[in-house]
């Protein structure tokens, strides 16, 4: 079975019985503080997937790390994960978990590359035009810094791209004159 399908099962286990419990919020920020902690600690990342790492010591380093900081549930279904020896795709689950509540509260990520910081009126302008793309109710837009660009713009929303950027408008204007 794909990695996806099964981490968006176990995602939606882990939301539904939040949900029943009353504490969505709690188990939210606990997925965004396990993401956080694998996308900072590389090492870590690749012992939760290193298949010769036994299943055991994943428990132990698990418990050590994340104990103190996560609710006892989110502890509990960690526990859960590496006894199915399900390790390996915890940080797929936790982009899934994420990206279920996202849907749940009506929330859309966006990701905007520019070539210099965006004003206020810019990030109002682009979030206004993700909330009319996608009908969301709020939108939380990630902005990057990419020199190459040029200028303009280049705007993520989940798969979808919209490139205003100068530097993709001289790649078409160069194919125009090649053919």
């Amino acid at each position: 079975m794909a990695v996806a399908t099964v981490a968006a099962r176990y995602a939606k286990s882990l939301l539904d019985l939040a949900q029943e419990k009353g504490i969505t919020e709690k188990l939210y920020q606990d997925m965004q503080f396990f993401k956080r902690t694998v996308e900072q600690s590389r090492p870590l990342l690749l012992m939760l997937k290193n298949p010769i790492v036994r299943a055991e010591k994943k428990s132990a380093i698990i418990k050590a790390v994340f104990t103190s900081h996560v609710d006892p549930v989110t502890m509990s279904f960690f526990q859960i994960i590496s006894r199915k020896n399900r390790e390996g795709i915890m940080d797929e689950i936790a982009n899934q978990f994420i990206s279920q509540y996202d849907r749940l509260k009506g929330v859309e990520r966006a990701t905007v590359i520019t070539t210099v910081p965006l004003t206020d009126a810019l990030r109002k302008k682009f979030k206004a035009a993700v909330a009319k793309t996608t009908a969301a109710k709020l939108v939380e837009l990630e902005e990057k810094i990419d020199n190459r660009l040029i200028g303009g713009y280049v705007l993520r929303i989940g798969d979808q791209q919209i490139d205003g950027s100068i530097r993709s408008q001289l790649n078409d204007l160069r194919l125009k004159f090649l053919n």
